[in-house]
């Protein structure tokens, strides 16, 4: 099986752009077209040909930093090799300085939603997700954020991103949001990883926007119950054979 090198090519720089018109879109997406293993590529030289069907990749395509008003793009840097019929799932990081971040206007924020739009429009990709630790001051923006891109992007695309634990415990602020999956990330959390642990073991224990996937990390692992549950999987070192048939046993 021939191998297949990606390397995502954005632009870099502070932006402020205007908007192209596109229209709402009114087909949505299914997540069914993503695996139900999915093992997250982070910023580092990674080889992950020569997967199982049924494994998918989900690369993190750029790192978006906001500034006063302006944003800043940086793609990522390292290669990333995958067997040519590797599903693959853009990410996008989504970071803030809270002393230099203030809200973006409607054409800055429109802009930003077409760059998310179109780091999900290479080979093989099979849905965008957006990595972004929202305060609860950037929760209203984060919203229009969203609302924006599910706007702009492939219509056949799902829309995912990642929810901090305690999103997915009684915090109603994920209804309603123009999403597909959202992914509970049950590891960096620290002391406060007990309260949450729940969700691990049983999808009832999360809200319903954050039933249908679960995100863990080899080195912080939470027990864990698939339970028809996608499973996306950090490793914080680089991905190898016997870190790859770790993370596909969480799914047995």
């Amino acid at each position: 099986m021939s191998a297949w090198l990606l390397l995502v090519a954005l632009a870099v720089g502070w932006l402020s752009l205007s908007p192209a018109g596109a229209s709402v879109r009114s087909v949505r997406a299914s997540v069914d077209q993503i695996p139900n293993l999915v093992l997250w590529a982070w910023e580092r030289p990674t080889d992950l040909r020569g997967l199982e069907p049924g494994v998918g990749v989900a690369f993190l395509a750029q790192t978006i930093t906001l500034g006063r008003g302006t944003f800043r793009v940086e793609p990522r840097r390292n290669p990333l090799y995958v067997s040519p019929d590797t599903p693959l799932i853009a990410v996008t990081r989504v970071e803030t300085r809270p002393e230099r971040t203030t809200a973006l206007d409607r054409d800055s924020r429109t802009a930003l939603a077409e760059i998310l739009a179109k780091s999900a429009s290479g080979p093989r990709v099979v849905a965008l997700q957006i990595d972004f630790d929202a305060t609860s001051s950037e929760r209203a923006w984060y919203r229009q954020l969203l609302i924006e891109t599910r706007r702009v992007m492939d219509p056949d695309l799902p829309l995912s991103m990642t929810a901090l634990a305690s999103w997915c415990a009684g915090d109603p602020w994920l209804n309603r949001l123009p999403i597909d999956e959202a992914v509970p990330m049950l590891f960096r959390m620290g002391p406060t990883n007990d309260p949450y642990a729940a969700i691990g073991i049983s999808p009832q224990s999360a809200d319903p926007g954050c039933r249908s996937a679960v995100g863990t990390s080899l080195d912080e692992p939470l027990p864990l119950r698939a339970d028809a549950r996608r499973v996306y999987v950090f490793s914080d070192t680089p991905w190898n054979p016997t870190a790859i048939a770790a993370a596909r046993r969480l799914v047995k």
